[in-house]
């Protein structure tokens, strides 16, 4: 990965938790890894446990968040996050999986947040 992505990167992140907090989420982890994937940001949103994958462009390319997640991705979060649930003694409480999508324009920064954007077997819930 190129060093000029790695940043966007980091300013995607960044940009998310400052958009999750103030929509009430606690952040409780950034980059929890495992060998077998990584969750961008692990979030508390009510009694909820929230795992949140970040997707940030520059540029024009911007489309559905949810839907620029691969199944290939959903299934690896789903596995990272029931190892963070079980580690964390959390499997009793509700989760859910957000995706923030952020497009980094030189007017600033265009943010959505999808939530609940798939379900642990990877499907989007309305379709």
């Amino acid at each position: 990965m190129s060093r000029a992505r790695q940043k966007l990167g980091e300013i995607g992140e960044n940009l998310a938790c400052e958009e999750l907090r103030r929509r009430g989420y606690a952040i409780l982890a950034r980059r929890y890894r495992l060998r077998t994937g990584e969750i961008d940001i692990i979030a508390r949103d009510g009694p909820t446990t929230v795992f949140v994958e970040v997707k940030a462009r520059d540029g024009t390319d911007f489309g559905d968040g949810a839907e620029s997640v691969t199944m290939r991705k959903r299934r690896r979060l789903a596995g990272v996050a029931l190892d963070y649930l079980a580690r964390h003694h959390l499997l009793d409480r509700p989760c859910r999986f957000d995706v923030v999508a952020i497009a980094v324009r030189q007017a600033g920064p265009d943010i959505e947040v999808f939530q609940n954007a798939f379900d642990v077997t990877g499907a989007f819930p309305l379709g």
